[in-house]
């Protein structure tokens, strides 16, 4: 029989009359206070360098990657203080709860990602439409190590599409969920976990407002807007992250999102094409409400995942 500590997520908590488990107020308070403190300290990684030069500057993203960098490599001791602190008893490896593991892996790779790419059919239709590339063309682009090459050379690029993507979700998943979970439970987390990933974006304003891009009540409205965007898909990633228990499938998605960007409505409402250009944003949503559980199934990555472990008790995000 399995012991106590397998049964329950091992938490020093106290136990209701029909057997459910409570956090301990402290467990809660520990918890948003180590992720507001994480959150912190990575937006305020970007500013340890004085810099009169804008964001996109390659000597500017080049000093933040080492500031993100560093940041990033030391977040997992913010969950292991968190866990010294609260007391909290890990089943798995802490890096197993952070979603580094290889149970389950080829499937965290491959299925999320799908399954964002059928959301966001729309635009790839509609970029399909638009490029004068021939699929065969795209082939021989990705398997051309000189386009690579190119792509790793230019910092906007290997910012948005691989630290940004690696350092965030490490950050804001990884390390902020398994703290979240056994305060409020997986559900309550994924709600949770995105308001510090918003707030994070809205240090944008400084820059915008410092070198005068636009009108202040514009510059405001891009920063709610950025901050309702980054809520939404930081909850989908979130999602994806307790579903799978795998740090890879939000990381792929994250890329895969900035890659593609908002999609562009007012250009498909004009579009030659549009009645196809509209059906396939409809269709790539219904597809996506349709596959979003049975694509995330816990029972394709281990049951349970390490993440689900943690939660004082069941869910329903936790099973198949």
């Amino acid at each position: 029989m399995a012991n106590e500590e397998e049964l329950v997520p091992s938490l020093l908590a106290g136990e209701l009359g029909n057997g459910d488990v409570v956090p301990p107020a402290s467990v809660c308070g520990l918890s948003v206070l180590s992720c507001l403190l994480l959150a912190c300290s990575y937006v305020g990684s970007l500013y340890v360098w004085r810099s009169d030069l804008p964001r996109d500057h390659p000597a500017v993203i080049k000093r933040r990657f080492t500031s993100v960098l560093i940041i990033s490599g030391l977040s997992p001791l913010f969950v292991w203080v968190w866990k010294e602190l609260t007391g909290v008893r890990m089943v798995s490896p802490l890096l197993a709860v952070m979603g580094v593991r290889f149970e389950g892996l080829i499937p965290a790779i491959v299925l999320p990602l799908v399954l964002t790419m059928i959301l966001f059919l729309g635009p790839l239709t509609q970029l399909a439409m638009d490029c004068p590339w021939t699929f065969m063309d795209g082939i021989r682009l990705a398997f051309d190590p000189w386009f690579w090459t190119l792509c790793f050379n230019d910092m906007r690029w290997l910012r948005n599409q691989v630290v940004a993507p690696l350092t965030e979700e490490l950050v804001f998943r990884a390390c902020m969920l398994p703290m979240l979970v056994p305060c409020t439970g997986p559900a309550t987390a994924i709600y949770t976990c995105p308001l510090f990933f918003g707030m994070a974006h809205f240090h944008h304003v400084i820059e915008s407002l410092r070198f005068r891009r636009g009108s202040l009540s514009g510059i405001f409205l891009s920063a709610a807007f950025q901050f309702s965007y980054a809520a939404v898909f930081g909850a989908y990633a979130a999602f994806i992250f307790v579903r799978t228990g795998h740090l890879v499938g939000p990381v792929l998605c994250h890329s895969f999102c900035n890659y593609m960007g908002f999609p562009a409505i007012s250009s498909a409402l004009e579009h030659p094409h549009r009645l196809t250009v509209l059906c396939s944003y409809l269709l790539g949503v219904f597809l996506f409400l349709l596959l979003l559980y049975p694509l995330t199934d816990p029972s394709y990555y281990g049951i349970p995942t390490p993440v689900c472990a943690l939660a004082f008790s069941s869910s329903t995000l936790c099973i198949p």
